[in-house]
């Protein structure tokens, strides 16, 4: 079985990315700062050495670490 890749809190803010959140919604939904929303995705682009959101998501749907 492969390690996971994402924390929670990333995985959940990939989640609602995913059904067409915006960072703000993802923000008020999560009860967080938007900054700190962009802080995980950022993380998240870090951790799989991807350019960008859309990339991120690909590459986690590729990886089944999320799903549609």
């Amino acid at each position: 079985m492969t390690s996971k890749i994402l924390t929670t809190r990333e995985k959940k803010v990939f989640e609602l990315l995913v059904n067409n959140m915006s960072t703000k919604d993802i923000a008020d939904e999560l009860k967080i700062s938007e900054k700190t929303v962009r802080n995980h995705i950022s993380n998240v682009i870090q951790k799989l050495g991807v350019n960008g959101r859309a990339c991120a998501v690909v590459e986690l749907l590729r990886l089944k670490e999320i799903s549609l």
